[in-house]
């Protein structure tokens, strides 16, 4: 597991950590290389605002060694939005086409792994297509899926999800959701329905709502991030494809802007290519990567 993430981090930030790495050789954190530290968080998308807080904080430390300097601003940053942990009830929100249900399927595999039984439910109705994959993903993985008729109201569907969790005594119920983020009116009340169906049916269950981001639309992703946040509340985020883009300075930019914490990231086409967000881990191979 560690070698694939590490793997994954070196195609997202090679580019980084090289200009970094010789920063650290000068043994010195001037202006100029101030500029470069700049110049290559713009290029990976940490966004105008975010970098000038981090080179603030930097000019700082202009007496402490560069490593160091950069390693604690860069975890104090990411520590601003730590996810702790998920809750029974996960309902996956974001837009088609970035990995949401594939991601669905990767953490129901991880569950199954820590020994947990888990249940899936199709709520984004409106795509047959969705229902599919996600029926698809459930048979390789021999997990239950709940699905409803194409267009049918995606809160009868998790209604249906709740009724097979209480029932069978499962540990986790992942609920994938319709991406339709043009339609951010309709979005909200079908979420917030959906939310309202499972309070009915278990009360006293806790539900925890992840946010699918795209690691390679860069800066759209952190827009995306705003309007789901305005449409509900998203307590964590998967980052996905992580191994396929040099533009993962967004999940600084995220967390500053939303105190929103990375809870996963996703970097490959196995259920395995998933791993829990570590802020230690992932600031250190950032700065690192050789």
């Amino acid at each position: 597991m560690f070698k694939r993430i590490s793997s994954a981090f070196s195609s997202l930030y090679s580019s980084f950590s090289s200009t970094i790495n010789s920063i650290f050789l000068s043994g010195k954190l001037d202006e100029q290389n101030l500029k470069k530290i700049e110049k290559i968080l713009l290029e990976s998308d940490t966004g105008i605002n975010t970098t000038q807080k981090i080179i603030k904080n930097l000019k700082l430390s202009l007496q402490t060694d560069p490593q160091t300097a950069l390693s604690q601003t860069l975890g104090d940053l990411l520590s601003q939005a730590i996810f702790t942990h998920e809750n029974p009830i996960i309902i996956f929100v974001g837009i088609n086409g970035g990995g949401k249900t594939t991601s669905a399927a990767k953490l129901a595999h991880l569950f199954k792994q820590q020994h947990q039984k888990v249940l899936m439910a199709a709520a984004d109705t409106f795509r047959a297509a969705a229902v599919d994959q996600l029926k698809l993903w459930a048979e390789r993985l021999q997990i239950p899926v709940v699905t409803g008729l194409t267009n049918q109201d995606p809160s009868s569907v998790v209604y249906q999800a709740c009724t097979e969790f209480k029932k069978g005594n499962y540990d986790k119920l992942i609920i994938d959701t319709a991406g339709r983020l043009q339609t951010k009116t309709h979005l909200m009340k079908e979420l917030e329905k959906i939310h309202r169906t499972i309070s009915k049916q278990l009360p006293e269950t806790a539900v925890t709502t992840l946010l699918i981001i795209d690691s390679m639309l860069g800066q759209n992703s952190l827009e995306q991030a705003k309007l789901f946040n305005e449409s509900t509340k998203i307590d964590g985020i998967i980052l996905t494809k992580t191994d396929g883009t040099g533009k993962g300075g967004i999940s600084f930019s995220i967390i500053d802007t939303l105190k929103i914490p990375i809870a996963y990231v996703t970097f490959g086409e196995h259920l395995e290519d998933i791993a829990p967000f570590n802020t230690k881990d992932f600031v250190f191979k950032i700065l690192n990567n050789h």
